[in-house]
This record gives C-alpha cells, structure tokens and sequence, in this order.
C-alpha cells in the first residue's frame, strides 16, 4: 500500500476529532486583531476568535501560511518514509495559500513528489473534499488515484450560507456603511455561495428563519449527496438549520462544526451554510 501525506489548510474548519484520525495535516493561516497575531486554531480556538469579534471595534485580518510552513510539513513526509504528498488547498481566487502550498512542492521536488489541487472551495465545502481524499489515503490509495479522486470531487462540492449582520462587510469595505445600514433596517439577510471558487451572492430573505429555509431547500437541490456538513459562526439557530436538513438524502453522517477565523473574518458573528458533496450522478 502507498503511504501519502494529505495535507490541508486551517481555512477547511475540519473538526480536530475527525483530522486526527486521518494521515492529515493542517497548515494553519494566522490571525491579527490590530498588533496582536494568532495561529489559527493553535494559539487561537474559534470560540476565543467569535469572542474577541463581538467586542473588537477593528475587523480581524487573515495571512496566508508561508511557504516555509508547508514546507517544513512536505519534507517531515520524506523523513517518515511517505511515498508523497497531496495538498487541497481554499480557493486560489481566496487566498494566497495556495501559491504558498505550490512554491513550498518545487523547492522539494527532489525529496518528494508533492500534487497541490486548489479546491476551489472553503470552510466545510474544502474540508468534505480533504476528508474524502484523506479516507482513501488511509486505506492505501496512491497519489495518483487521489489527485483523481480530488479532481472528481470538486465540482460536485457546494456551500450555500447566510449572514446575521453586515457590519462585518462594512468594517472590510465589502459593502458601504449606508448599504449596510439600510439592509439592517430591512432585516436584508443576504444568501451566500461559492461560483467558480468566488463567494458570490445566492439571493436575499427579509428574515433570519427564511434565510434559514432558503439555505436548506437550496442544499436539498443538490441531493442525493455524498457528504453534508452544517458550520457556523457562534449561531444560537445551528439546532434550527440542522431540523431543516432532516431527511435529506445522504451517504455519511452530518457533520455540525465551528466556522474559523479564515471565513468569520469576513461573515461576521452568526454566519452560518450548508456545506455539500454531491453523490455521482448515475451512469457516470
């Protein structure tokens, strides 16, 4: 069997029970709140950054890893005896990670082969892919077989969010402060997806419980699915979106996780998506 290194980025909120049981590494983007910095989730928990959010005035900033990071993790594989490595990255259209992950696989190319695939993808809707990739690699797939299996599964990958404020979009100019305030005035719950590895807006609900709806009917649109996860912000509703969700047809168990600093730093306090892998469809 092939021993193959799957390595990741913090940005894929993987729960931390699910990553240590797999051959999977985290390289981890940092976190700044003015002159302070955090690694995320190693000097920073999501429960400690949705905390300083409420209370911070400055919009927390988020750093792509250094090359050095992820090289350090693809030549500590070539010193455990790995056969190679694959890196499933967030979006290159998101973040500078994924050239980080790209430089790091040349200046070891001698010592080891490294594949970097860019999942055009972040939050749970990268971290269902990671898992995926990751399983097989467990059970002895070569690196081959998956930088194949991550090519299938990424266009059937998907994430469909909605926010519980805009305040967090005004502090990053995302949106204006008279937009902002006239969508607060309205209730405006903007729905949010990912298209071609961009966060792009899904549509608009007066209310919270109907954003919540919209969420679910639109994840439902995508079944049978292979995998689904449900992330959020600090959101008191998550039990609400997941009673949504019942019956939906799906392979593996809900997964039901914390968003991280990487997506927070942008959606704010209450963020909360439906994250998705579609089942192959038949005759494929």
């Amino acid at each position: 069997m092939a021993r193959i290194r799957v390595v990741t980025d913090s940005a894929c909120d993987v729960p931390a029970s699910i990553a240590d049981a797999l051959p999977l590494d985290v390289v981890s983007l940092t976190i700044r709140f003015g002159a302070d910095e955090f690694v995320d989730r190693v000097d920073l928990s999501p429960a400690a950054f949705w905390s300083r959010c409420r209370t911070s005035r400055e919009l927390p900033e988020t750093a792509a890893p250094s090359v050095g990071a992820f090289q350090e993790v693809y030549e500590a594989a070539a010193r455990e005896g790995c056969d190679g490595v694959i890196v499933l990255t967030i979006s290159a259209a998101l973040s500078a990670t994924h050239q980080s992950a790209t430089v790091a696989a040349q200046a070891v190319a001698e010592r080891i082969p490294v594949v970097v695939v860019d999942t055009q993808a972040v939050s749970m809707a990268e971290g269902l892919v990671v898992i995926d990739v990751a399983e097989r690699a467990r059970d002895g797939a070569d690196l081959d077989a998956l930088v194949a299996r991550a090519a299938e599964l990424v266009p059937r990958a998907g994430v469909c969010g909605t926010l519980a404020t805009l305040e967090h979009l005004k502090k990053g100019g995302r949106v204006g402060g008279a937009q902002a305030l006239f969508g607060q005035v309205l209730a405006i719950k903007p729905l949010l997806a990912l298209r071609d590895g961009v966060v792009a807006e899904a549509g608009r609900q007066r209310t919270r419980a109907r954003a919540l709806t919209a969420v679910a009917e639109v994840a439902r649109t995508h079944a049978p699915l292979d995998r689904i996860a449900v992330v959020h912000g600090d959101a008191a509703d998550v039990s609400d979106l997941v009673a949504l969700l019942e019956g939906v047809d799906v392979a593996h168990p809900m997964i039901v996780t914390d968003i991280g600093p990487v997506v927070g730093t942008h959606g704010g306090p209450g963020i909360i998506a439906v994250c998705w892998v579609e089942a192959p469809r038949t005759g494929k």
